[in-house]
């Protein structure tokens, strides 16, 4: 399940242990072609669980092939929640899923079922384990003197901008990732404090559920890029330009959009603009893939070092669904 792409944030140890009289939680997390779904299904004949997408792209409607949505007959195996919720003309955010995912768990146990949150969007787990950060609502008018000035000068002088205020954060940043540097440079505006010190800031919201995380992580990362070109041309076999093309007949869309932004759909667009050709279609979706799949490799990695309850398992080996039903049996045993 591809999701949209977002840098890791600074490292966040969690303050507090979890607490055993809470109803469990089970995570499963990885990459993007890591076998999450075939895992969580797996689970779903085992115990009785229902299934939270942690996917920022599986919330649209009608965004089927591009994001890998499971099938009709897999979402009908066992009860999902959090997919086709919002129109791709929508934006869906960390919070949002957060207080989403709170309430699903919160259901799920009371009826005597484990939720099994499940999915690639990195972000979303560390915002359900760590809490909301105290951060600014954006600002319409503040964004549009960004855009401005960004229009005038050019988004480098902006992140040079973004540098004299607060280098660690321009550090994470290409000068030229408009979006991010549009909210770091709002942020550090709004608050004249630095992203790391915002960030730092968290709000309260207790959770229903202590949570038992399951990581996939390929032992190879070349055989994690063989399944990524795989799964990308049986997207575009499967009719993922003519996807998109649907798309834009029937909503408002732009490329800007959070969910045109999403790998696969960003590279279409442009194909259906007439900017590249198909090889090159081909050749930049199987690029951004693979970089997502090294963000969200490098957020797992953060969560190893934070997160003592994670177990990781190797995602190539053969066995994979049982032995994260082991894993999973082990620790609601616990």
């Amino acid at each position: 399940m591809p999701p949209c792409p977002r840098r890791p944030a600074a490292k966040t140890v969690p303050t507090t242990t979890p607490d055993t009289r809470l109803p469990p939680a089970l995570l499963l997390l990885g990459p993007t072609a890591s076998g999450k779904t075939a895992s969580a299904l797996a689970l779903a004949q085992t115990l009785p669980v229902e299934i939270v997408s942690v996917d920022s792209a599986l919330v649209y409607r009608d965004m089927d092939i591009g994001t890998a949505k499971p099938s009709a007959a897999e979402l009908a195996s066992c009860p999902h929640h959090l997919i086709d919720i919002v129109s791709p003309e929508e934006a869906y955010s960390a919070a949002r899923f957060r207080a989403d995912a709170i309430r699903l768990m919160a259901g799920i146990t009371a009826r005597g079922r484990v939720p099994l949150l499940a999915g690639g969007t990195m972000l979303y787990f560390k915002t359900l384990r760590d809490g909301l950060s105290d951060l600014p609502p954006a600002d319409a008018e503040l964004r549009r003197a960004i855009d401005e000035d960004a229009a005038a000068r050019g988004w480098p002088a902006l992140h040079a901008e973004l540098a004299a205020l607060d280098p660690a954060a321009a550090a994470r940043l290409e000068p030229t990732d408009a979006q991010r540097i549009q909210r770091a440079l709002e942020i550090v505006r709004l608050t004249s404090r630095t992203l790391a010190d915002s960030y730092a800031r968290r709000e309260d919201g207790a959770l229903p559920c202590r949570l038992l995380p399951i990581a996939l992580a390929p032992s190879d990362r070349g055989v994690l890029h063989e399944r990524i070109v795989r799964r990308f041309d049986a997207m575009l076999a499967a009719g993922l330009v003519d996807e998109l093309r649907r798309l834009r007949a029937k909503y408002h869309l732009a490329p800007g959009m959070p969910s045109m932004r999403c790998v696969g759909y960003r590279q279409a667009w442009e194909f259906l603009d007439g900017d590249i050709d198909g090889d090159t279609l081909r050749f930049k979706g199987i690029a951004a893939t693979r970089q997502l799949a090294k963000r969200q490799l490098t957020w797992q990695r953060q969560f190893r070092e934070s997160w003592p309850e994670l177990v990781e398992l190797d995602c190539l080996r053969a066995d994979l669904p049982d032995a994260v039903r082991v894993v999973a049996m082990r620790a609601l045993a616990a």
